[in-house]
């Protein structure tokens, strides 16, 4: 038993009373503070037009109620604390968090208090500020010190374990322990069970510390509307630049949340591209893995077809590790297949010659791009240019809308909470009517869309079939014709194409444009390639050694 880490635990055996309710505006139409008018009225200037917000805060939701209950406990940290555990925790990844607590420099205690006191301090700056958490579990705390107990009788962590390691999930994800809301207003007291994959990360030690903002009801739900925002959540910023850059979408809060060292990692979901997007845009490492490969059980749908599940954090390594903390066979998920319930990915040393890699020729100008090739043909990487025309499918909403209208009432009737009052798409179309500018500030027009679409179950499955067709022969035919293994593209440009033909995708930091703006490289590969996706990513990620936190979250 480690003395030094039993001493610093009896120092620190404090009451944490963690409790979280949402709390309504006494007045939701109430004025917006000076300091929002001042941000808003400023972005109205701004030259993309997705960034003109109409609202920063949520009105259905006061941010301080986060926080509020852990004051006192809170001060017990104080900043010098604060400083010294910052050391220990900023930017570090899984296995270094585990040496320390090895070592007795730290407790799963300390490193869960570590992120509700940071959360509370750039949340309440309103310089800083990037409503990248939604809410917080209760017993985050209570979990840490019972896995404390269990660490000080061990004889030490895998460093690449998730036990006792604090995890965001994305709010559509189920979780007992606060409500699984995707945002929406309609869905505020939905609480729901764990998700399958809830369970396996509980069931391997993991903390979930809370929810993550995202695009309400995962960015299928307006147009025109920006990345990041829901009705609950407020408007996710992005860390790198919150007046500058959008967030990507839906996993907006997951993004900006891990980029800020709001949490050590955080799953996302995506259907087409809600996990590059937000990754590539934060400057981090994620993984849309084969549809199939985990659980969806107890996830808000979009489409049962695309949807997926997928691990969101600073580095491959701890990408790799959260994504086998989730990895396990759910009967009640008619994607899965057998393998699914084995399927652990290697940290491992690969050849850098390991496979081809097709370069697209339409990314000739794009000075990111170019210098990572570089690199990695300097390093021996096997490249090979190729030219390939990405198209999105004319029919591909279409598509989309027609599987959440049937597969969100299936969602509803299996998994929503009994407060819940809506029971379809067009129940929720008449719900948002009411209070429009607090749950629907951008419309609802693609509800609105679901709401009108009139396929058949026949005809719905002809039309998945012909998009997955389409998909898969684009792509199966780059790749045999071209040779290539991994097609390296930018960010998620390619993310409808790699949906509907069912390949991974890896996005990595790839450097910045002239005014800061995060660039991910991604990675795309056949079909439950992921090992091939992981090899070869944390080859490119030594090389490039890309990521630079955030200047203004120290």
């Amino acid at each position: 038993m480690n003395m030094k880490r039993v001493k610093r635990l009896l120092n620190r055996i404090v009451i944490l009373p963690l409790i979280f309710g949402y709390c309504f505006a006494a007045d939701p139409t109430q004025s917006l503070s000076k300091i929002e008018a001042q941000m808003l009225a400023l972005l109205t200037q701004h030259a993309d037009q997705s960034m003109h917000y109409k609202l920063l805060n949520s009105r259905l939701r006061e941010k301080n109620t986060l926080w509020e209950p852990f004051q006192e406990a809170l001060e017990n940290v104080g900043e010098a604390e604060y400083m010294r555990l910052s050391e220990l925790i900023v930017e570090k990844s899984i296995s270094e968090l585990q040496e320390s607590v090895n070592s007795g420099d730290l407790s799963y205690e300390e490193l869960v208090t570590f992120y509700i006191y940071r959360i509370r301090k750039m949340e309440s700056d309103d310089g800083r500020f990037i409503n990248g958490v939604i809410s917080l579990n209760p017993d985050a705390i209570g979990r840490a010190r019972q896995l404390d107990e269990i660490q000080l009788k061990s004889e030490g962590r895998n460093k690449n374990s998730i036990f006792g390691i604090p995890v965001l999930l994305k709010d559509n994800i189920g979780f007992a322990g606060i409500p699984t809301t995707a945002g929406a207003a309609a869905l505020i007291e939905n609480h729901t069970t764990n998700a399958f994959i809830t369970d396996r990360l509980l069931e391997q030690g993991a903390i979930v510390l809370g929810k993550a903002n995202l695009s309400e009801w995962a960015y299928f739900f307006c147009r025109d509307c920006p990345s990041g925002y829901s009705a609950v959540g407020g408007q996710t910023l992005n860390p790198y630049g919150r007046l500058d850059f959008g967030t990507g979408g839906s996993s907006s809060g997951s993004g900006a949340s891990i980029a800020a060292n709001y949490a050590a990692v955080a799953v996302g979901s995506e259907t087409s591209g809600s996990i590059l997007s937000p990754s590539s845009a934060n400057s981090l490492v994620g993984l849309k893995p084969t549809t199939g490969s985990l659980s969806r059980s107890g996830v808000v749908p979009i489409s049962s077809t695309l949807d997926t599940v997928g691990p969101m954090g600073r580095s491959v390594a701890d990408v790799v590790t959260l994504f086998n903390a989730m990895v396990g066979f759910d009967r009640e998920d008619p994607a899965m297949p057998r393998l699914s319930e084995d399927l652990r990915l290697i940290i491992r040393q690969a050849p850098t010659d390991n496979g081809t890699l097709g370069i697209l020729t339409t990314y000739a100008d794009n000075m990111q791009y170019q210098n990572a090739l570089r690199l990695l043909s300097e390093n021996g990487f096997n490249l090979q240019e190729v030219d390939f025309q990405n198209e999105r499918h004319p029919r591909f909403s279409e598509f989309l809308g027609a599987e959440m209208k049937r597969d969100l009432v299936s969602y509803l009737q299996k998994n929503a909470s009994a407060s819940v009052e809506i029971d379809s798409v067009s129940a929720l179309q008449e719900f948002n009517l009411v209070d429009r500018e607090i749950r629907a500030p951008y419309g609802q027009a693609l509800v609105d869309l679901m709401v009108d679409l009139n396929l058949s179950e026949e005809e719905l499955e002809d039309l998945g079939a012909e998009l997955r067709a389409w998909g898969q022969t684009s792509l199966d035919r780059l790749f045999a014709e071209s040779g290539i293994d991994i097609l390296l593209g930018v960010n998620n440009h390619q993310a409808s194409i790699a949906a509907l033909a069912n390949y991974p995708a890896l996005t990595l930091p790839m450097g910045y444009e002239s005014d800061g703006r995060p660039v991910g490289l991604t990675l795309i590969a056949p079909s439950f390639q992921e090992q091939l996706l992981v090899d070869v990513g944390l080859n490119i990620e030594k090389i490039l050694a890309a990521r630079k936190a955030p200047a203004n979250y120290p």
